[in-house]
């Protein structure tokens, strides 16, 4: 397929692609482009612009920040999955590392996935298990968007008209925490049909800070709040873990499509679940 006629241009500071797209407010910023050219092919989307992101250095890498750290927008998945200062978010680094194949790590971008929101994406479930911080910029200057809240609906955020995501932040990783993530995968796109993320701390064999987040099941990455809810306060075991995912996916409106029905991912919600905080609580312990 061939997509429709656009014109391309390719900014080298985010000030020449902010003025770019607020000069025609159909335009579109391209990241990696894994997500957005297929689309076009399909003449699913129609931008009569597109603004390409990848000569602006100032959205790639990775740098100290309060703490924690801040990631470019544009850090490529392989980036991020080999960076030796990100080790400790494990649910990170094993999203990044099962995302798609070596093409797709090398090209696709932390931002461009974010702001995708793509419903089978793994990053949305990561970012939210891990309480990131979304920094976007746009014509009304700079903007700190929680992660709670930023994913609104299928294919929809809380990016407002032009905006682009500078960077993500990860806050500072506390002593005695784990994360992880697991996915139940599409077996030809590597998509998540049931993907979950999870961190825990410990404290005093107790669990703390517990979020765990869903992705492929729902029409956006949601946090299983329940879950969390049953284990905050209580010791951290197989069997509480087990008991706490039993609820996994309750009370929400799963999809089915020709790969899982809705009741198939509603049983994987609870088996990954399983997964990602077992795998939590085991880095946790050290």
């Amino acid at each position: 397929m061939i997509p429709a006629q656009f014109e391309y241009s390719a900014p080298a500071t985010l000030s020449e692609a902010l003025t770019a797209l607020s000069q025609n407010p159909d335009a579109k910023a391209l990241a990696g482009g894994h997500s957005l050219l297929p689309a076009m092919k399909l003449r699913l989307a129609t931008p009569p612009v597109l603004v390409d992101l990848r000569k602006i250095a100032d959205l790639r890498g990775v740098s100290a920040n309060g703490g924690g750290w801040r990631i470019g927008a544009m850090t490529t998945h392989d980036q991020i999955a080999n960076h030796t200062s990100l080790k400790a978010y494990g649910a990170l680094i094993d999203a990044a590392s099962s995302i798609g194949d070596a093409q797709v790590r090398n090209c696709g971008t932390i931002g461009g996935s974010l702001a995708h929101a793509d419903p089978a994406a793994d990053l949305p479930a990561v970012a939210l298990a891990l309480e990131a911080t979304i920094n976007a910029t746009g014509s009304k200057g700079l903007r700190a968007m929680p992660i709670d809240g930023f994913f609104t609906g299928l294919f929809e955020t809380a990016l407002g008209e032009g905006e682009i995501i500078t960077s993500v932040d990860l806050p500072a990783v506390a002593a005695s925490t784990g994360s992880a993530y697991a996915k139940f995968a599409n077996p030809a796109s590597g998509y998540a049909m049931v993907g979950v993320a999870a961190r825990v701390t410990l404290s005093g064999g107790n669990a703390q800070n517990v979020r765990v987040a869903l992705t492929g099941a729902a029409d956006h990455a949601v946090r299983l709040s329940g879950v969390e809810s049953a284990l905050a306060g209580k010791p951290l075991t197989a069997e509480s873990i087990a008991a706490a995912c039993e609820q996994a996916g309750a009370g929400l409106d799963l999809m089915g499509d020709i790969h899982a029905s809705a009741d198939y991912r509603a049983a994987m919600v609870k088996v990954y679940a399983k997964r990602a905080l077992s795998k939590a609580l085991e880095r946790a312990q050290g």
